[in-house]
């Protein structure tokens, strides 16, 4: 090699999975850059309920449990409600943490909390920010270059594309996304409530999708309310009262009077999956590989999976003497990723159309799958496991 790669690794995106990268990468001993892209231009009032697996990774990461877990709130309980008025309902089901022998399944963290500790994190432990965004990217046989709009090139071993669903990085080293549309927009806020929601997270199934409060410290809930378009633009024009009055029917009262409603912002629903998830030193990790709707909680806990998978597999190809970019090590991390992607997203793909379709075998596949989880223990118990996403050792 003729000259020393700028760094070992280059982390496209500063959001929750690219900052978690960046910081597993540093903890790791690897030389790592962060190219930040764009900055929010308006707060984000969207939670993360991390399962414990994705805990472990922030844990790795110097960040939990710490005054981050003082600030969020446990999911002690996962509870599903069939409100859709179907023909064939199905039976209300409970996931317990305790049933799979665990304190809680996870926690509630707020992005607005989340997001500014990972960056302080991935600060202290060196990780060198570029204020730019991708512009274009080449590799040889021993060198990663990405070129940023700056005019600037940096060089490294590895690339990570954590820039998103509309990753710059992604499109120019040519792999392409598998996407889909739903008729469906989701709409995020917070809000107070004068019942305690004794740490149950509740997914309502509504003919339009899900609606899910999950808890917030004190008498106080995220929610995630997917709608079909046209009603949910009418819902983001609703002043705060008349929106607390929407969000407490929907509940049915459960939380009890609903109030102080937060910012509120919505996102159009979609899905989408990279045709590979490694080329030519690059790993694609988050949404610039895939994504799903919000049900489940599933989003960002595959998102930490890949960054930890990512990084786990370069640290041992490090410790081999081998190229951390090696073809074999960009496959197996390929092949690790979409095993546990693929069937992830098959299923919240057929549960969200089941909801949105009055088709009646549908219908019924649905509330026959509910009820068989509800009856039987041992089936439910594999399913908070599978939910849970624990990886299986790199």
């Amino acid at each position: 090699m003729s000259k020393l790669p700028d760094f070992d690794v280059i982390v496209a995106g500063a959001g929750p999975a690219g900052l978690a990268a960046a910081c597993l990468a540093a903890t790791r001993g690897f030389r790592t850059a962060l190219i930040t892209g764009p900055g929010e231009t308006q707060p984000d009032p969207r939670t993360v309920a991390l399962m414990m697996p994705s805990l472990a990774v922030l844990e790795d990461c110097g960040q939990w449990p710490g005054d981050l877990r003082e600030s969020t709130a446990p999911l002690r309980k996962l509870r599903l409600v069939d409100d859709t008025g179907a023909l064939f309902p199905a039976p209300e089901l409970v996931f317990s943490a305790r049933e799979a022998g665990l304190d809680a399944f996870g926690w509630n963290i707020p992005l607005a909390l989340l997001k500014p500790r990972l960056e302080a994190r991935a600060s202290e432990l060196g990780v060198h920010f570029l204020r730019a965004s991708v512009a274009d990217y080449a590799a040889d046989a021993e060198v990663a270059s990405v070129t940023l709009d700056t005019g600037a090139a940096v060089t490294a071993v590895l690339a990570f594309a954590a820039d998103g669903r509309n990753s710059a990085l992604r499109r120019a080293v040519g792999i392409d996304m598998v996407s889909w549309s739903y008729d469906q927009t989701a709409i995020a806020v917070s809000f107070a409530h004068s019942q305690p929601h004794r740490d149950v997270s509740t997914e309502y199934h509504k003919p339009a999708g899900p609606f899910t409060t999950v808890p917030l410290p004190g008498r106080r809930s995220s929610l995630v309310w997917m709608e079909r378009p046209q009603r949910a633009d009418e819902l983001m024009q609703f002043d705060d009262r008349a929106l607390a009055a929407e969000i407490q029917a929907m509940c049915h009262g459960e939380l009890g009077l609903v109030d102080d409603i937060g910012p509120r912002r919505s996102f159009p629903m979609s899905g989408a999956r990279a045709t590979t998830f490694a080329r030519n030193r690059v790993m694609l990790i988050g949404e610039t590989a895939h994504t799903v709707p919000p049900i489940g909680a599933q989003g960002l806990n595959m998102s930490f999976r890949d960054a930890h998978d990512a990084v786990a597999l370069i640290t041992q190809g490090r410790d081999r003497g081998e190229d951390i970019a090696a073809a074999k090590l960009l496959t197996d991390y390929d092949q690790r990723r979409q095993r546990d992607v693929r069937p992830r997203q098959t299923v919240i793909d057929l549960m969200n159309r089941s909801l949105l379709s009055a088709y009646l075998p549908l219908e019924a596949g649905r509330a026959a799958g509910l009820a068989a989880l509800a009856s039987f223990g041992p089936l439910r118990r594999f399913a908070m496991n599978v939910g849970l996403g624990a990886s299986p050792p790199v």
